[in-house]
């Protein structure tokens, strides 16, 4: 087989393992936004999944992969702002394996909450996922735990799963725009275009202040920043991956950063206009795609948004229906 007959069989594969435990998720297009944007927008509604997020396809490959490689019984930690972590839960659960979630320091109340639900063990720790990422590595040795990776070639696969349901229900968009968070989604969005050997452009989008994987993409190289304090949780990203780097460099079409103060705007629009909740960081790709129409940017005439979670804290949504008042 060809290089990209491969790579739709690893994608194929991994989407297999996900629909046995889960129902694809509805691509959408309504109508408020589509006239909003003056185009067809499609909505790729990760937040119908049972965590209301896109993060349970990558933990569900990741967890099978993971199987036979280790004894029966051993344990994972891994950092997670919330998504990766609730997904790395339920899945863990499912194959009898305990698992520890570090979040970093100021997580949500309900974010622990669903973590200890779904069984997790939760540690606090960290300024940010970095530094979380540091003590689950920690935790990891004194523990004998294995440590679940920010971004992993498994977790892409099994994400993949997502825009392989968006393209082969619609293979004729112009543009595909994804939130950025470690790469991992985007890297599988790039990845499954290829299988497909469509040539949508991938738009990765960032928040304005975390634009590590921006200045990445526009630099050619990993790049670092001194922090990432931005209310989108979901990409607050200061140390990007350098194989996540290298995929987005090789595959993106460009990649954008959005203000907290758009990206609050989009998350109104989509409960306003979408009757839906996004994530602050889901939100972002149509903040981006709104200030790059605002800006007479070429976006295509048919485009995607990956809404990759619906995990919206109920005060920052407060925030942002009462500053549209």
């Amino acid at each position: 087989m060809s290089g990209r007959q491969d790579l739709l069989a690893e994608i194929e594969q991994a989407a297999a393992l996900v629909w046995a435990e889960l129902s694809p998720t509805p691509q959408l297009s309504w109508p408020l936004l589509n006239a909003r944007a003056g185009r067809t927008v499609w909505v790729k509604h990760e937040n119908h999944q049972p965590l209301g997020a896109v993060a349970l396809r990558g933990a569900l490959v990741y967890l099978a992969r993971l199987e036979g490689l280790l004894p029966p019984g051993t344990g994972l930690v891994a950092a997670s702002h919330g998504a990766l972590g609730q997904g790395l839960a339920w899945a863990a659960a499912r194959h009898n394996r305990p698992c520890l979630i570090v979040v970093p320091e100021g997580a949500a109340a309900a974010t622990l909450a669903s973590l200890s639900a779904l069984g997790a063990e939760v540690a606090v720790g960290g300024e940010d996922l970095h530094e979380a990422a540091a003590l689950a590595a920690a935790l990891a040795e004194s523990r004998g735990l294995h440590a679940v990776p920010l971004f992993h070639p498994w977790l892409v696969q099994g994400l993949a799963s997502c825009p392989l349901e968006l393209f082969r229900a619609l293979p004729d968009l112009d543009a595909v725009y994804v939130p950025v968070g470690m790469g991992n989604l985007i890297a599988a969005t790039i990845a499954a275009r290829d299988a497909l050997e469509l040539s949508t452009r991938i738009v990765g989008v960032v928040a304005e202040r975390a634009p590590a994987y921006a200045d990445s993409f526009w630099g050619g190289r990993p790049l670092t920043t001194p922090t990432a304090n931005t209310l989108a949780r979901g990409l607050a990203c200061r140390q990007p991956d350098p194989l996540a780097v290298s995929v987005l460099c090789d595959g993106a079409d460009r990649l954008l950063t959005v203000s907290d103060e758009a990206i609050l705007e989009a998350l109104r629009l989509y409960a306003v206009e979408a009757r839906c909740l996004a994530d602050p960081a889901a939100a972002a790709p149509l903040a981006a795609l709104l200030a790059e129409v605002e800006a007479g940017a070429e976006t295509g005439a048919r485009v995607g948004l990956i809404l990759s979670g619906g995990g919206a804290d109920a005060a920052l949504l407060r925030q942002a229906l009462a500053e549209a008042d």
